[in-house]
């Protein structure tokens, strides 16, 4: 009875395991289109409300879920503490709530490079800088996608079977 117990805490276990690792690649996809819909709307903020920089980061933190809306929200309270830039504003934003996110390196270069231009050029300048993170976001969502087809499903097969071979040598 021990024995059965034993297997099936050790087949849960590593089934769970399995399927928490693949959720890091549903997460990244995820969270790069909520990070889309959210620069489209800081975008419409900017060129057709012509919201403050610092309203228009709340605005979107309250719109978005997850650890997102944190960067949005981190980066208003530093705007509203007016002591720096907004590049560096930005880039504080950026590394401390980018441990929270699914995101890999090729998101965090664009977000830091889009930071770079934030707050420095007219409205259509600025609009075109969102245009081209927008499409760098576009192409590693294509990938994210791909990586997540291609290794979700084995991910979470690899667990239960993984379980399973435990259980087997250790019966």
């Amino acid at each position: 009875m021990i024995k059965i117990l034993g297997a099936c805490l050790v087949l849960i276990s590593t089934t769970w395991s399995g399927f928490e690792a693949a959720k890091s690649f549903s997460d990244r996809t995820k969270q790069l289109r909520q990070l889309k819909v959210a620069l489209k709307s800081l975008e419409a903020e900017m060129m057709f409300g012509h919201t403050p920089l610092k309203e228009a980061a709340e605005g979107i933190a309250k719109q978005i879920p997850g650890p997102l809306s944190k960067l949005f929200l981190r980066f208003s309270e530093v705007l509203g503490q007016g002591r720096t830039s907004v590049k560096a504003a930005w880039e504080t934003a950026l590394n401390e709530t980018w441990k929270l996110t699914a995101l890999k390196q090729g998101e965090h270069e664009v977000l830091s490079h889009f930071g770079e231009t934030l707050g420095q050029h007219d409205l259509y300048s600025q609009q075109k800088h969102i245009q081209l993170a927008l499409a760098h976001l576009e192409k590693e969502e294509a990938e994210a996608v791909d990586r997540q087809t291609r290794y979700e499903k084995m991910l979470k097969s690899l667990g239960f079977l993984a379980g399973m071979l435990l259980i087997i040598l250790f019966m």
